[in-house]
């Protein structure tokens, strides 16, 4: 089974220590029952784990509905799991598990112990699992719960009836993002926020740093360092100021953008930014201080064989290729795909 959607999946917070676990996965599921609850513990996960049954093989990350996943079953699901060994590296840092998204309350185990539950279909979320992991082969194992009737429970577009109908589509279940592992020393850049300041010709960055450790930044611009914060001893929240020494603005059409370098200890992580700013006066879109008609597709962001997933990162660009070259400058996105 060949492992697909192999790119990193946030380019914006990009380290190079990770590990992609796309592909195959031993698999298993249970077809919908009437008065289906989820679970209110992860009794139910080591339950399924203990039965052993994996009769199934799944193409992650794409959902068992669809063709791409190697299953392709159209009927409704309330349980699916999923179990795959990996290997851990020696390390004297952290380990996290990403996944991308899953549908709809996901409970991981590593090695037999809970690692985290998460609800929601389409948001990503991650769990540290240094304390469950140890040097060598180990056994995720992901048990996904979903129920598209129950009215409290977000669906999106997915169809409440067996067949595609009207403007609702194939329901997706289970895991339908990467779930990729990544490295990091313990102390670590939890996460930033950029917010560029045309006028001033800035960025800030608002990062949440995990330790206390020395904190730096450089901004370029075609490869040339047109910024940077010297390395200064911070942790936790803190706030960051970048003046840059050269002005390109981000414009429809013409990315111009900065690569962003940022250091914390040991730490490294790569991310990128558009100098530019929206606002609105009056009934005017301004962009970048000018009057932009707004000419805007909608894009589904449902694929025949994938559904959710695109089945290739080059398919997700076509989309982009294809509504600029009949005019659009702008798309409503309601996939979930992660940029």
């Amino acid at each position: 089974m060949k492992a697909l959607r192999t790119e990193y999946p946030n380019p914006q917070f990009e380290r190079s220590d990770w590990v992609c676990l796309n592909g195959e996965w031993e698999f298993g599921f249970e077809k919908a029952k009437p008065g289906f609850r989820f679970s209110t513990d992860e009794a139910k996960a080591v339950e399924i784990r203990e039965k052993g049954s994996f009769p199934e093989r799944i193409n992650v990350p794409f959902c068992l509905e669809s063709e791409l996943s190697g299953i392709g079953y159209k009927g409704f699901v309330n349980y699916a799991w999923y179990r795959k060994k990996v290997k851990i590296k020696a390390t004297e840092g952290r380990v996290f598990l990403h996944i991308g998204a899953a549908d709809y309350l996901t409970t991981v185990l590593i090695n037999g112990k809970c690692a985290g539950r998460h609800s929601g279909g389409y948001t990503s979320f991650t769990f540290e699992i240094t304390d469950f992991v140890a040097e060598g082969e180990n056994e995720i194992f992901i048990l996904c719960e979903d129920n598209n009737k129950d009215p409290l429970v977000m669906r999106g577009k997915q169809c409440e009836k067996r067949n595609s109908c009207g403007c609702e589509y194939t329901r997706t279940t289970g895991i339908w993002q990467t779930v990729r592992l990544e490295y990091t020393p313990k102390s670590y850049i939890k996460s930033i926020k950029l917010y560029p300041d045309i006028h001033d010709c800035s960025l800030t960055i608002l990062a949440s740093l995990s330790g206390n450790e020395k904190f730096s930044c450089k901004a370029l611009y075609e490869g040339k360092t047109v910024g940077e914060i010297k390395p200064t001893e911070v942790g936790g929240e803190r706030i960051f100021k970048i003046h840059l020494s050269e002005k390109h603005l981000w414009e429809p059409g013409k990315g111009r953008l900065y690569d962003l370098e940022l250091k914390f200890g040991k730490d490294k992580v790569k991310s990128y930014f558009g100098l530019r700013n929206v606002r609105m006066d009056g009934m005017k879109f301004l962009f970048n201080e000018k009057e932009t008609f707004q000419s805007i597709v909608l894009d589904q962001g449902f694929y025949p064989d994938g559904i959710y997933t695109a089945p290739s990162e080059e398919a997700l660009v076509r989309d982009i290729e294809l509504s600029m070259a009949v005019g659009f400058n702008d798309v409503k996105v309601m996939s979930q795909e992660q940029n």
